[in-house]
C-alpha cells in the first residue's frame, strides 16, 4: 500500500464533499421560497408533511438542511411542533435519494450503449462541460444556480471516480477485506465507526457514498456493513440537533431532538430485527453475499422507509417525549417577542427564510414608529400623561429591535453569495436605521409636548390649524413610505420626493408665519421655541421617509448608488417633469389649505 494511494482517497473525499456542498447549495438557493411556501402549507396532516420532507429532501440532498430550516419556522410561530413531526420522517428517507444517484456505479460497462451516459465516468465530464458552459457563455437571471448546480453534480462524480480508484489500488494490500470482516463480527463496533465518521462529515449521504465507492473493491458484504448504516444516522441526526439547539427556542430545540429519537428508535428495531432474522437462518444466504453499491442504496432505502411505515404512529410519543425532555422558558413580555425570536442563525444557510423574518420583523418596527410619530403629534394637541409614557415604552423596545435585526443582519452577511441577497442585505440595513430614525422623531414631539405641559403653555388656534395641514402630508408620505417597504412599490417610492420638497416649502412658510405670530405677541416665546422645534422635527421626518424611498430605488436600480446626490438634486432642480407636475399640485392643494 503506498501513501499516494490514501492521498487519492482523501482527495477524492474532499472532491465528492465539496460537490455535494456546491451542488446542495444551488439547489437550496434556487428553491428557498419554494421551500418556504412549502413547509409553511403543506403541513396540515401527518402524512402531508412526510411526503413533504421527503420531497424537500429529495430535492435539495440535505436532511439536515431540511430538518434545520423546519426546527426554525418552529421557532418563528409559522408551524407547529406537531405540523413538524412528519416533516422530519419524510427527511429521513428523502436523504437516501442521494445513494440511489450514486448507485450508478453498478451499470454494466458491457450493457446496452445508452445505459453508459448515466455512469459517473461519462456524467462527471458531461457535467462538467455543460456547467462551464452556461456559466461562460449564459448570462441571464438563474443561470449562476444552474452551472452550480450542475458543476457541484459533476465535482462530486468526479470525487466518487477518485476515491473508487484509489479503493481498487487498496485491495490489493488486502487492508479493506481485514477491515470489513472485523466489522462484520462486531456490529457495535461498525456500528460506532458509522455514527462518528457521518458526525465528523456532517452528511449521512457523504458516508454512505464512502461505503458505496469502497464496495468496488468487491469485498464488502450485507454482514459486515448493515451495522455501519445504521451508525451512520445517528451520528447525523446528532450533528442536526446540535444546529437545531443554537439560540433557539424549545419548541425549534425540540424538532431536533424528535430526530434523534426517531433514530434511535430506527437503530434499535434494525439491529434486533436484523439479528433476530440473522439467528434463525433467513439471511444465511444474503450475509456472506458481496453487495455493490446499488444493493448499499438498497439496503439503506429499505431501512429507512420501513421504519418510516413502522415507526409514524409513534409521533405522538415521539412530541410528548420531547415536551418532557426540554422544558419551557420563562415567558418574555413583550408584544413582539415572538417576531425576534424568530431571527434564528438556523435560517442562515437559506438567506431567502431570513430576510423573510427580517422583513416580519422590520413591517412591524415601522407600524410602531409611525403609531408613534402620530400618537406624539395627538400629545400636542391634547397633552395626556399615558400616551406620552407609552410612546416612551414603544421608542424603548423599537431601539431592541433595530439592534436586533441589524445584528442579525450583520451574521447573516458572512453567509450571503448571491448579488440578489446581497442587494436585500444592503435595503434592509438602510431602512432599519431610517425606521429607528422614525421612532427618535417622534419620540423628540412628545418631549416637545411634555415640555409644553410642565410650563403651562400651548400653542394658539392658529399654530395648531397649521400643524394639522402639515400632518395630513406627512401622512401621506408615511403611507407611500410603507407602500414602498411592504410591496418594494417603485411608484410609491417616487411619490414621496415631491411631498418631501412641499413639507420643506411648508415648514419655510410656517416659521415665518410663527414669527409673525412672535411680533405681534400672537404667542409666547417659550411656546414659539418649541414650535419652531417641532417643525423642525416635522422635517426630519420628510427626510426619513425620503431615504426610505430613495432606498428602494437604489435597490431596483444600482447603477444609481453612487450618484444618490445628483439624482436627488436633478429632481429639486426642475429636470423631471412628472416631478414638476406631482409637486406643483401637492403644493397648490396643501398650501391651499393654510
Amino acid at each position: 500500500m503506498s501513501p499516494f494511494n490514501i492521498i487519492a482517497l482523501l482527495g477524492g473525499l474532499a472532491m465528492f464533499l465539496y460537490g455535494m456542498r456546491l451542488m446542495g447549495d444551488g439547489l437550496k438557493e434556487s428553491s428557498s421560497g419554494t421551500l418556504k411556501k412549502a413547509l409553511e402549507r403543506l403541513t396540515n396532516t401527518p402524512v402531508k408533511s412526510f411526503l413533504l420532507g421527503l420531497g424537500m429532501t429529495a430535492v435539495i440532498q440535505s436532511s439536515t438542511a431540511t430538518i434545520v430550516i423546519t426546527s426554525g419556522l418552529v421557532g418563528a410561530g409559522i408551524i407547529s411542533l406537531h405540523q413538524s413531526l412528519g416533516i422530519v420522517i419524510g427527511a429521513n428517507v428523502g436523504t437516501t435519494v442521494t445513494g440511489q444517484i450514486i448507485r450508478l456505479l453498478d451499470l454494466d460497462s458491457s450493457g446496452a450503449s445508452f445505459l453508459q451516459i448515466f455512469k459517473p465516468s461519462t456524467l462527471a465530464p458531461v457535467a462538467l462541460i455543460v456547467g462551464v458552459v452556461i456559466m461562460m457563455g449564459w448570462k441571464s437571471k438563474g443561470s449562476g444556480k444552474v452551472s452550480q448546480i450542475i458543476i457541484g453534480f459533476g465535482i462530486l462524480f468526479s470525487g466518487l471516480l477518485n476515491m473508487t480508484d484509489a479503493v481498487s489500488s487498496l485491495t490489493e494490500s488486502g487492508i479493506i477485506e481485514r477491515l470489513f470482516s472485523n466489522l462484520g463480527r462486531n456490529p457495535l463496533l461498525a456500528y460506532g465507526i458509522g455514527a462518528g465518521v457521518a458526525f465528523v462529515l456532517q452528511s449521512s449521504s457523504a458516508t454512505i457514498g464512502i461505503l458505496q465507492a469502497f464496495s468496488t473493491s468487491g469485498q464488502l458484504t450485507f454482514g459486515a456493513i448493515y451495522a455501519v448504516l445504521v451508525g451512520i444516522y445517528l451520528g447525523d441526526c446528532v450533528t442536526t440537533a446540535i444546529v437545531c439547539n443554537i439560540g433557539a427556542k424549545p419548541d425549534a430545540k425540540r424538532v431536533g431532538l424528535v430526530n434523534i429519537l426517531f433514530n434511535l428508535s430506527e437503530t434499535v428495531l434494525i439491529l434486533t430485527v436484523v439479528t433476530v432474522i440473522h439467528h434463525l437462518g433467513l439471511l444465511d444466504g444474503f450475509w456472506d453475499r458481496v453487495i455493490y453499491s446499488g444493493g448499499i442504496a438498497n439496503t439503506n432505502t429499505i431501512f429507512n422507509l420501513s421504519c418510516a411505515l413502522l415507526l409514524f404512529p409513534l409521533l405522538n410519543l415521539y412530541e410528548r417525549q420531547s415536551l418532557k425532555l426540554i422544558k419551557d422558558e420563562a415567558v418574555i413580555s413583550g408584544e413582539h417577542d415572538e417576531l425576534l425570536d424568530a431571527l434564528s442563525p438556523v435560517f442562515f444557510s437559506t438567506p431567502a427564510l431570513a430576510f423573510g423574518r427580517c422583513y416580519d420583523a422590520l413591517m412591524v418596527m415601522y407600524d410602531m414608529a409611525r403609531k408613534n410619530v402620530d400618537h406624539a403629534f395627538e400629545v400636542i394637541v391634547k397633552y395626556d400623561k399615558k400616551t406620552t409614557a407609552q410612546i416612551a415604552a414603544d421608542e424603548d423596545y423599537i431601539d431592541v429591535m433595530a439592534d436586533r435585526i441589524s445584528n442579525y443582519l450583520v451574521q447573516l452577511s458572512a453567509h450571503i453569495t448571491s448579488p440578489y441577497h446581497l442587494e436585500i442585505m444592503n435595503h434592509y440595513q438602510s431602512i432599519v436605521l431610517e425606521f429607528e430614525r422614525l421612532s427618535d422623531h417622534a419620540m423628540n414631539i412628545s418631549e416637545i409636548a411634555v415640555s409644553m405641559h410642565d410650563n403651562q403653555m400651548v400653542f394658539s388656534k392658529m399654530a395648531l390649524s397649521e400643524l394639522k395641514v402639515l400632518k395630513e402630508v406627512l401622512d401621506r408620505i408615511m403611507e407611500y413610505s410603507k407602500q414602498t417597504v411592504m410591496k418594494r412599490d417603485l411608484d410609491a417610492a417616487r411619490h414621496i420626493e415631491p411631498l418631501e420638497e412641499v413639507v420643506d416649502d411648508m415648514v419655510n412658510a410656517l416659521k415665518d408665519n410663527h414669527l409673525e405670530r412672535l411680533r405681534t405677541g400672537a404667542c409666547s416665546i417659550f411656546a414659539g421655541t418649541e414650535f419652531l422645534n417641532l417643525l423642525t422635527e416635522a422635517e426630519r421626518i420628510s427626510d426619513v421617509c425620503s431615504n426610505i424611498g430613495v432606498a428602494t430605488i437604489i435597490r431596483a436600480t444600482p447603477e444609481l448608488k453612487h450618484q444618490v446626490h445628483n439624482y436627488v438634486s436633478q429632481l429639486h432642480s426642475g429636470r423631471d417633469e412628472e416631478f414638476n407636475c406631482e409637486y406643483q399640485e401637492a403644493h397648490d392643494r396643501y398650501f391651499g389649505l393654510l
